[in-house]
């Protein structure tokens, strides 16, 4: 166990997590929206810079930055508020982002696939965790807590008795620390579904193992990423943790699938 580095993140964790209780506790509802922006804003931010770094050979022209962050806000707007007649005004996103990538000066037919890849990838899960807060403030509380044991079960488990690698993807991932983390989880799980009214046990278990797969796979997809551009972190945002899609790579893949399960099996 390298402490030095465990207290950093610690640290930065223990500030983390005010902000994101805030954002889900708090009961004006503008609380969960502004969250929501704040880690659209950041994560897509950094998405555009792994893949310009990808691609450095591409041109990623600046207005796309801006057409990036407003088509995210109206992506979330338009799952979070269903009624507000929006939807179809999501059509003319891509088609005008599209037209403009090709029609520019120096074509950017990558940077304008990297940009509807970020709605796909952020600005989809940021509306389910809005949406998810609408019905009912403990369903993202607990997917959420789920993930940070997850993340920091499987992190000290493999610190003390890791030593199978669990992908060449991410070296320091280990199979002992996965499967220690999942288990922790579940038994969480299954105690936070005993004693809560809310829902079923089942249900809680079964999203605890969405949590661990989902979650997982979420933090491999950004490893490769992050191998594929040369870089350690995703940013600097947050001491010992990097940036914010390092810290919210679990939740982006877990959102979609814990929000269909609970739209069709839980409300």
């Amino acid at each position: 166990m390298n402490w030095p580095v465990f207290f950093t993140r610690l640290g930065s964790a223990i500030v983390f997590a005010a902000i994101m209780m805030a954002g889900l506790l708090l009961p004006n509802p503008w609380a969960i929206f502004a969250l929501a922006l704040l880690i659209l804003f950041l994560c897509q931010r950094e998405f555009m810079a792994i893949i310009a770094r990808i691609f450095p050979e591409e041109n990623f022209p600046k207005w796309l930055s801006v057409l990036l962050q407003l088509g995210g806000l109206l992506i979330i707007l338009t799952i979070a508020v269903p009624e507000n007649n929006l939807f179809y005004l999501c059509f003319l996103l891509p088609v005008s982002l599209m037209l403009g990538a090709i029609l520019n000066k120096k074509t950017s037919l990558i940077a304008g696939f990297t940009v509807l890849a970020a709605w796909l990838y952020i600005a989809l899960p940021m509306g389910f965790l809005v949406s998810l807060r609408g019905i009912h403030f403990v369903l993202p509380l607990a997917l959420i807590l789920m993930i940070w044991m997850n993340d920091t079960m499987a992190y000290i488990v493999g610190s003390f008795i890791g030593k199978t690698p669990f992908s060449s993807i991410s070296p320091k991932k280990t199979w002992e620390g996965t499967i220690g983390g999942m288990v922790l989880t579940l038994a969480g799980a299954a105690i936070w579904g005993y004693y809560s009214p809310h829902y079923d046990l089942i249900d809680w278990l079964l999203l605890a193992a969405i949590v661990c797969s989902a979650g997982t796979c979420g933090d491999l997809l950004e490893s490769k990423l992050k191998r594929l551009a040369n870089v350690k972190d995703s940013g600097k945002i947050m001491p010992g943790h990097g940036g914010a899609l390092d810290r919210f790579d679990s939740l982006l893949t877990t959102l979609p699938f814990a929000f269909f399960y609970i739209l069709w099996f839980m409300v």
